[in-house]
Formats: C-alpha cells, sequence, structure tokens
C-alpha cells in the first residue's frame, strides 16, 4: 500500500482518506503530537493523506510512522525521492517513539519483491530480519528515521541470515517416553505423523488420548524454513509471535469446545485468520470432539479437503492456508466407559448411537485413521518408562518422508490422489485378496478403500518397501476402528 500527502491552501487541518478504520483515524492525533514533539514544523496547511489503493480498508497504526515522514517530506523538511524508495511501517507514540506493530514480516516479505529497504521499528527489527537479501534498517524514534533518511545518521542493515533461525528446535519438556502402555496407539500416531493423515483417538477418560496428542510434535519432522517463513507470516499477523522473529517448533493448537465457528475456521468484519490457519504446518487437536458444537465441526470440511480456507464478506474475501494434522478425541460413548472392562456402562445402545451420531459421517470420513486408546492397567501405570523416546520415533518418521520423496512424490500420502493411488500403491496377488475379502466382510465404502490404501503406502514407506504387503493392508485396517464398528 502506497501512502500520499499533499498540502493545499485553506484553514489547517489533516484528513486521511482511503477507507481507514478508527484506529487509523486516530492517527491524525498521533502524528501531530509526534511531529511537534520531536522538534519538527507541523504546517499550518490543509493535509490530505490518501491510503492507495483506496478500495481496500485499512486497519491498524502501523501507518503511522510513514504518514509523519510524509508529511514532513510534503513541507520540505525531508528529501521526498529518498522517502519514495524505501518501505516504512510502524507506530507512532506522542514523544516521537516507534512502538513495535503486528504483520511486519508479510510487509518484509512484499518489500524484498518490490525491492525496496524497509523502515521498521527497533522491537520488529528481527521479524524483518529473517527475509533473506532485504535491507532492514530498524529505527526507535521519528527524529531517528528522519536522519536516516537524509543520511545524518547511519545503521548497519541488520546481519540477519536465515541460517541464524534454522527452526530446527524440536526440544520439548514432553516425551512420547512418559506415556505407558498404549503401544497400539503410539505406533498409530507414528504412521498418522509419517504419512500426513489425521487420526481420531478413542477411548475411556484417563486413558491417555490428550497425553498422546500432546507429544505428536515431538515426532514431527523439524520445520524447513520455507515452512517456518509460511507459519511466521499468520502467527504475525495475528500477533502471535510474542518477541519470537521466527517459529522454531510446528504449532500445537487445542481450542476449547465451545469455540466458535469464526474463532476455528476465521473471520470476524475484517477476516482475521483462525485456528485451522494457526496450526498451518502444524497440529489441531480437538478434545472431546463430540462437544463441539455441530456447525462448528461441519466448518471443517473444507480446510481439511483443500487445506485452505475462504473467509467471505460483503466487503471483502481473503483465503488463509490451512494445510494441518488433525488430532481428535472422543470416548466410546456419553459416560465414557463402554471399552473399559473394569468400569460398567451405563448408556444404552441408543444412547451410545446418539453419542457418536454427534459426529457426522462426512467429517468421519475424512479422518484416516481411528486408533482406539484402551484404559491402562494398574501394572503397567506403576512400571518404569521403557517406551522409546520422541527422538527415536522421529528418526523413522523422518525415514519414511525421505523414502517417500525418493520415489519423487513431494505430498504426504494422505494427499494422494485417485491417479497417483494406482501408479504408488502397488499391491501382490496376496495383499489384493486381504483388502477384497476385508471390503466385502466390513462392508466397507469406497472412501474406506482409499484410506485403507494410503494408510498402507505410508506403512510400507516406514518399512522402505516400494509394494504393499499382506501385513501393511492388515495393519491399516486394524486403524479403522469405526469401520469395523467394534463396539456397536
Amino acid at each position: 500500500m502506497d501512502v500520499e500527502v499533499d498540502t493545499s491552501q485553506g484553514l489547517p487541518a489533516l484528513t486521511i482518506v482511503g477507507l481507514p478504520d478508527q484506529a487509523v483515524k486516530e492517527a491524525r492525533d498521533r502524528v501531530r503530537a509526534a511531529i511537534i514533539n520531536s522538534q519538527y514544523h507541523l504546517p499550518s496547511q490543509r493535509l490530505t493523506i490518501n491510503l492507495a489503493p483506496a478500495d481496500i480498508k485499512k486497519e491498524g497504526a502501523i501507518f503511522d510512522l510513514a504518514i509523519a515522514l510524509g508529511i514532513l517530506a510534503a513541507s520540505g523538511q525531508l528529501d521526498p525521492w529518498r522517502l519514495a524508495s524505501v518501505a516504512v511501517l510502524g507506530e507512532l507514540a506522542l514523544d516521537g517513539r516507534v512502538r513495535p506493530v503486528h504483520g511486519v514480516l508479510p510487509v518484509a516479505l512484499a518489500a524484498r519483491a518490490r525491492g525496496q529497504p524497509i523502515i521498521v521499528p527497533s522491537g520488529n527489527g528481527l521479524e524483518a530480519g529473517i527475509v533473506h537479501r532485504l535491507s532492514v534498517l530498524p529505527v526507535g524514534s521519528l527524529s531517528e528515521a528522519v536522519e536516516v533518511l537524509s543520511g545524518r545518521r547511519s545503521i548497519a542493515t541488520l546481519p540477519v541470515k536465515p541460517s541464524r533461525f534454522p527452526a530446527t528446535d524440536n526440544r520439548c519438556d514432553v516425551d512420547f517416553a512418559d506415556v505407558k502402555g498404549q503401544a497400539h496407539a503410539k505406533r498409530a500416531l507414528e504412521v498418522a505423523v509419517a504419512g500426513g493423515h489425521h487420526v481420531l483417538l478413542i477411548g475411556p477418560p484417563g486413558s491417555g488420548k490428550t497425553m498422546l496428542a500432546q507429544r505428536i510434535p515431538t515426532i514431527q519432522a523439524p520445520l524447513s524454513l520455507d515452512e517456518a517463513l509460511e507459519a511466521t507470516k499468520i502467527h504475525s499477523v495475528a500477533g502471535l509471535l510474542n518477541g519470537r522473529p521466527v517459529l522454531q517448533r510446528r504449532p500445537f493448537r487445542a481450542p476449547h469446545h465451545t469455540s466458535s465457528a469464526p474463532s476455528l475456521i476465521g473471520g470476524g468484519s475484517m477476516p482475521r485468520p483462525g485456528e485451522v490457519s494457526l496450526a498451518h504446518h502444524g497440529v489441531l487437536f480437538l478434545d472431546e470432539l463430540p462437544e463441539f458444537r455441530r456447525d462448528v465441526l461441519e466448518s471443517l470440511r473444507q480446510p481439511l479437503e483443500d487445506g485452505s480456507v475462504r473467509i467471505a464478506r460483503a466487503k471483502r474475501s481473503l483465503t488463509f492456508p490451512s494445510q494441518f494434522m488433525l488430532v481428535a478425541s472422543m470416548n466410546p460413548c456419553s459416560c465414557g466407559y463402554l471399552t473399559n472392562p473394569h468400569r460398567r456402562c451405563r448408556c444404552s445402545s441408543t444412547q451410545v448411537q446418539q453419542y457418536l451420531a454427534k459426529v457426522s459421517g462426512p467429517l468421519l470420513d475424512r479422518i484416516d485413521l481411528h486408533v482406539e486408546v484402551p484404559a491402562v492397567p494398574f501394572d503397567v501405570l506403576t512400571d518404569a518408562p521403557s517406551g522409546e523416546t520422541s527422538a527415536q520415533i522421529r528418526v523413522r518418521v523422518m525415514k519414511a518422508q525421505a523414502w517417500r520423496r525418493k520415489r519423487g512424490q513431494q505430498h504426504p500420502n494422505a494427499q494422494l490422489r485417485s491417479k497417483e493411488l494406482k501408479e504408488l500403491c502397488q499391491m501382490n496377488t496376496e495383499a489384493l485378496n486381504l483388502l477384497k475379502s476385508a471390503m466385502r466382510e466390513l462392508t466397507l465404502s469406497a472412501r474406506s478403500y482409499t484410506k485403507i490404501l494410503k494408510i498402507s503406502r505410508t506403512i510400507a514407506d516406514l518399512a522402505e518397501s516400494n509394494q504393499i504387503l499382506p501385513e501393511h493392508i492388515a495393519e491399516a485396517i486394524q486403524y479403522r476402528s469405526l469401520d469395523r464398528q467394534l463396539w456397536l
């Protein structure tokens, strides 16, 4: 966006046009006070500030510094040609200090595309500095910005390189070694992460579903630099970086079941990213899935299918990325103890059906793995931890993903298209007969058939096998608990 300033004859006034919101309109008072308190002259003329393009609504205080510098350039206190060749953003305090703002990274990327250096608040210097081949000039006040543009002060471009933020930090306070028992569930999550599959954990209260979900980021491959920049842009716009220049761990978002559809998908009069976008390249965990409102769950269909979400409003439409791994958990019934051999379930078969029906079939169809998480026996709880660490599991996951890329496939197995399924999911006769028998005996749908093939492909990748074998098919079928109707 461009900030244009014009001085004309008339009563002294400062007018901002170009669809400004209230925060932008209030920039008049902030800019006026900052210019005067910084010992510069405020012209006694009519000042018109145009924020172009005029048909896009402007919001926030990021235009303050650019407006102030534009006024100084229009009144001859600053060379306008120097200002025209640089991108500027920052909020002004009344005494002329420049405060940090949100959304610096997307602006910095746009400045690099235009071949411009960028002036940013000192507090946003590192965030803008991660953009390679961009001259970043951090300033702490309006006076400092004027001196830099006038050539009276020299600020060295931030010596920040992408290698300074490799985004390989997988150190966490939690580890899969903390989880006692649940070998089947751990293996299922390993398969889910290796292939980018969505997963539903089903089990009684206290069986460790949340504990397992919280440890999924510890076995995911580290963020690549491109993935880190994409995820950081969304968090920057949402103001959730909290002083970090770039995300170094994959996001893990766990909204409460009382969340509304706009908070989950994104929205508002001026559309903002929701939880599905904040989880981009990470994990979205929905605990107690049936407790979410039906309309909220149904709104997940498009993000799960397309990897993006489009928010349309009367005046504006935006598309946010939402390529995340969905991890959900639920009880097998309303009381939670249907599958617990040591607790009596109080639900009738009708109540069980009604509880499971809270989650629609089309949404369940989009979840690849349905995994039973049984109650943990006392003897297992009192044993010393003996399971594999997250680091050991992550090694196998990364090997499987490398095996996938070796055959020229860049996207995860969960995103395989119909044409690719036929080409990449080659089975021997025994595996084909096993799958055919399972389809007939379990009356599986065509979508279930596709899901089993994709899961089998991931299991084969973990085994570094080009061909899908019978044991891969058999294991994949075990991860479709709802299709097998274990409790009904």
